[in-house]
């Protein structure tokens, strides 16, 4: 089954999000898309982010009915600092996910650090790395090792950002349509931001 791994914090998850993975689930004809949460980002240390049983909440409400997104919770359920790595591991050799079957999709922007992830040429050995590009993207300080092993979605691109959608609920302006009903709901009631 041709699986991609689409992991982030989702601190809230948007639309964005969602509208990136049926994208990709199309445009590359993977059989499902896997959401990790991370537990805690290796890059979002030392920042206030929602715990993650709330964002767990929060992803589960956004993924309603679709039958080609699952949510995986292994990185909040190991705790500590999420490593892709682990996460690619555990897919690879626990679920028994051949290489030709393991993607992991990343944005461009998160591309440009790749190389100083624990362990990168590790997870290009164990999975491939589909890249969905941003604007303004240009690939000139990436190792050429990392470029030569990764794909480029052909996707469009969309400008919605959870920090952007945290500071706009801080500064009382809605986000209404950057996440669904039912994420909203929840933001509202619970005064998440």
């Amino acid at each position: 089954m041709k699986t991609c791994i689409f992991g982030g914090t989702f601190d809230p998850p948007h639309i964005g999000h969602l509208l990136i993975a049926q994208t990709i689930i199309e445009s590359e004809n993977f059989d499902r898309l896997i959401f990790l949460p991370a537990f805690l980002s290796p890059i979002k240390q030392g920042r206030k982010i929602s715990p993650p049983e709330k964002r767990l909440k929060m992803l589960n409400m956004a993924l309603l009915n679709n039958d080609n997104f699952e949510i995986s919770d292994f990185e909040i359920k190991k705790g500590d600092i999420s490593y892709t790595v682990d996460s690619i591991e555990y897919f690879s050799i626990v679920k028994k996910i051949q290489k030709k079957d393991l993607y992991f999709l990343m944005g461009s922007d998160t591309l440009m650090d790749f190389h100083n992830w624990k362990n990168p040429k590790k997870i290009l050995e164990m999975c491939n790395i589909i890249v969905a590009t941003r604007p303004g993207f240009t690939p000139s300080n990436i190792p050429q090792w990392v470029l030569d092993k990764v794909h480029f979605a052909n996707i469009p691109q969309f400008e919605i950002s959870s920090t952007n959608i945290r500071a706009r609920w801080r500064e009382d302006k809605t986000i209404r349509y950057m996440v669904t009903k039912e994420v909203w709901d929840f933001i509202n009631k619970d005064g998440l931001y």
